[in-house]
């Protein structure tokens, strides 16, 4: 049942792991973007408790995240983690609040949207007090494939992902910084966050493996962009690989349409297309890269050219911020496409 209760124009926000990689950066976006909260609420454990945040040239003293947390919150930012978004659902929609999360654990069920505002906005409107946030590798190749999409009607996509180790949480980040010192000094490389060496080095595996060889990660971007997209039909294949790069995850996609699209076409489209800047010039050799890109919310596109091994393709260069587009920017828009 859609959801039936009046958002007020001055909402109470709570950010929920609000001590997290994420959780800081949704503080900031909702300073930066002046989104219009009569009062925000920090959130995180209890071990984090009493402690401060910055927030609009001030501080809020860290409150322990309970089920009686949400009596007069309006909308519940949530970065905080599966298990504790799942302990928590019942008490924010109790509350007649709206949580917005950004873990993977309601993203496929079938009464829980999975939103870009850029691509699926109306999706908002049949929420049931659940909204979720794709991850965020999806977020960024959907904002790409939707003008597209809307050229001609996209059949198979191909993905190689270079994702940044912050990504994987704040303590991901500490560890790249720590190997890549440990690395140069000649000492022992200490392995905590991930399968193997992050410094200098590649791992294409990110989450567990299914059965079928391909990562969790990977599955992820494959139904979440059919579900954002309302395409079950539209084929993905993704090869998910992290990298020794702090912010920003870069992807190579590769489309195949159903119909002939110029490449001066998708270029246009892209350029005119919400939330994307296109950077494409060879003679200058300008193109997105993950350096240069921290700290920005839009999605950067660039290489693009014509993939001549299918009837219909086209190659094309996606770089976002995954702490900003990726996971935090997304949830406060979606925050905003609340209030209309």
């Amino acid at each position: 049942m859609a959801w039936d209760k009046t958002m007020p124009a001055r909402p109470v926000v709570a950010v929920a792991g609000v001590t997290g990689a994420v959780g800081r950066e949704m503080l900031k976006v909702l300073e930066q973007r002046n989104f219009p909260a009569s009062r925000v609420v920090a959130l995180a454990s209890a071990r984090s408790a009493g402690k401060t945040v910055p927030f609009a040239g001030g501080e809020l003293v860290v409150e322990e995240m309970t089920a009686g947390s949400f009596t007069e919150v309006d909308i519940a930012l949530f970065s905080a983690g599966a298990g504790i978004s799942r302990d928590f659902r019942e008490a924010v929609t109790g509350a007649g609040a709206v949580m917005i999360d950004n873990s993977s654990a309601f993203r496929m069920d079938t009464d829980v949207p999975l939103v870009v505002p850029e691509v699926n906005p109306e999706d908002v409107a049949w929420h049931s007090g659940v909204i979720a946030n794709p991850n965020c590798s999806t977020i960024q190749m959907v904002v790409a494939l939707k003008p597209l999409h809307d050229l001609a009607p996209i059949m198979r996509v191909v993905v190689a992902t270079y994702q940044a180790a912050s990504g994987a949480g704040a303590a991901a980040m500490d560890e790249l910084y720590s190997q890549s010192g440990d690395f140069l000094r000649g000492q022992e490389i200490h392995v905590e966050q991930f399968a193997h060496r992050i410094a200098f080095n590649c791992i294409p595996q990110i989450d567990v493996f299914l059965d079928d060889g391909s990562t969790k990660e990977e599955w992820k971007m494959v139904v979440e962009t059919q579900k954002i997209m309302h395409a079950p039909d539209m084929r993905v294949h993704a090869t998910c690989v992290r990298v020794p790069v702090l912010r920003c995850h870069s992807e190579s996609v590769n489309v195949e349409f159903s119909a002939p699209v110029a490449l001066k076409v998708a270029r246009e489209a892209l350029s005119n297309a919400p939330g994307i800047i296109v950077l494409d010039d060879p003679a200058t050799q300008t193109y997105p890269m993950p350096a240069m890109l921290e700290g920005t919310d839009d999605t950067y596109v660039g290489r693009l050219r014509t993939d001549p091994t299918v009837e219909h393709g086209l190659a094309m260069w996606v770089v976002a911020d995954q702490l900003r587009k990726g996971a935090a920017l997304n949830a406060v828009q979606i925050a905003e496409a609340l209030l209309g």
